[in-house]
């Protein structure tokens, strides 16, 4: 089975560079919040670090995605596709002890974190 990132947008867009807001579009990452499922190709890693200062993502576990997906019915009443991202709600009990302008590694909420990203999801559905 292929490996998936979950990324998921902690900081808004405002006064954010032009080039790290093209990468944010080409993930799908819209508005705070947003988690998009992604395959773990060096292309993507690469538009990861490039914005680890706003997002975080780690590896996906089948169950969680699964839940994702049931959560989600909406389409694209354009296109009549599924949307490609996931709306969630903030996390019941907040984000990590230092906040959303601190990386995972020193207990903000930034950047990698691998396999807890899926503890993060299971408090951001409701």
């Amino acid at each position: 089975m292929e490996k998936k990132y979950a990324v998921i947008l902690i900081r808004g867009r405002i006064g954010m560079s032009h080039d790290k807001k093209k990468t944010l579009d080409l993930l799908g990452l819209y508005r705070k919040n947003y988690c998009v499922i992604i395959p773990a190709t060096k292309e993507y890693e690469g538009m990861l670090r490039k914005v680890k200062d706003y997002v975080t993502w780690g590896e996906i576990k089948p169950e969680v995605e699964k839940k994702l997906i049931e959560k989600r019915q909406e389409i694209d009443k354009k296109k009549n596709k599924p949307k490609k991202f996931y709306r969630l709600a903030p996390p019941i009990g907040g984000f990590e002890r230092k906040g959303i302008k601190k990386p995972y590694t020193i207990g903000g909420a930034l950047g990698y974190r691998g396999e807890a990203i899926n503890d993060l999801i299971e408090r951001m559905l409701r």
